[in-house]
C-alpha cells in the first residue's frame, strides 16, 4: 500500500513493459530498421499487468529505440496506467533520463531487472509475463512478419488478438 497524498491508500500495482521487433512484408509503408536485432519493420511496445493482459499497446517503426517508445506509449495511454506504482523493464532501458520521464508521466519507479550471468539462460522473475504476452500474439499466424501498411492498422489489429485472447477465456 501507498498513501497519497490527500489521504487515500493506492495499492501497488506493478507494470511490465518491452518491446518486440518484426520484420515488414513488401506491402507496408512505413518501415525503419532496428539495427540491435538487425531487423527491417516495426517495433511492437506492449505495457502488461502481471496476468500479461495488456493495459498499453503502441506501434512504430522499428528504428525507435525502446525508450523513447516506452515514453510515447506511457504518454498516449497515461489514463490506463494511471494505478501503476512500479514499472519493471529488462536492461535495454538503462538510464536516468528514461526512469525520470516515467516518473513525471506516471508518478511510477522504474526497476531495471538484470540478467546476472551472461550467455546462460535463466527466467527472470516477473519478466518472462510479457514474454508470454508476446508469445500469445505469435499464435496468430498474422503477426509472425508485419502484413499492415500503416501503423495504424497494427495497432488495431494486436488489439483485435487480445481480445480474442480474452473472450477464449471467458
Amino acid at each position: 500500500m501507498v498513501r497519497i497524498s490527500n489521504g487515500r491508500t493506492k495499492t501497488t500495482s506493478f507494470c511490465i513493459i518491452d518491446a518486440q521487433s518484426v520484420k515488414n512484408t513488401d506491402t507496408a509503408r512505413e518501415k525503419g530498421y532496428d539495427a540491435g536485432k538487425k531487423v527491417s519493420g516495426i517495433k511492437r511496445h506492449i505495457a502488461v499487468d502481471t496476468q500479461g493482459l495488456p493495459h498499453a499497446i503502441h506501434i512504430t517503426t522499428a528504428n525507435v529505440t525502446d525508450r523513447a517508445g516506452a515514453i510515447e506509449m506511457a504518454t498516449k495511454w497515461q489514463d490506463n496506467l494511471t494505478s501503476v506504482t512500479n514499472v519493471m523493464v529488462d536492461a535495454g532501458y538503462t538510464g536516468e533520463p528514461f526512469a525520470g520521464s516515467i516518473q513525471e508521466i506516471l508518478g511510477a519507479t522504474v526497476e531495471v531487472v538484470k540478467r546476472s550471468e551472461l550467455h546462460t539462460f535463466a527466467v527472470i522473475p516477473k519478466r518472462w509475463v510479457v514474454e508470454r504476452s508476446f508469445g500469445w500474439l505469435e499464435k496468430c499466424h498474422r503477426f509472425w512478419k508485419n502484413c499492415e501498411r500503416k501503423l495504424e492498422t497494427s495497432l488495431q489489429m494486436v488489439l483485435l488478438a487480445f481480445i480474442g485472447l480474452l473472450l477464449r477465456r471467458f
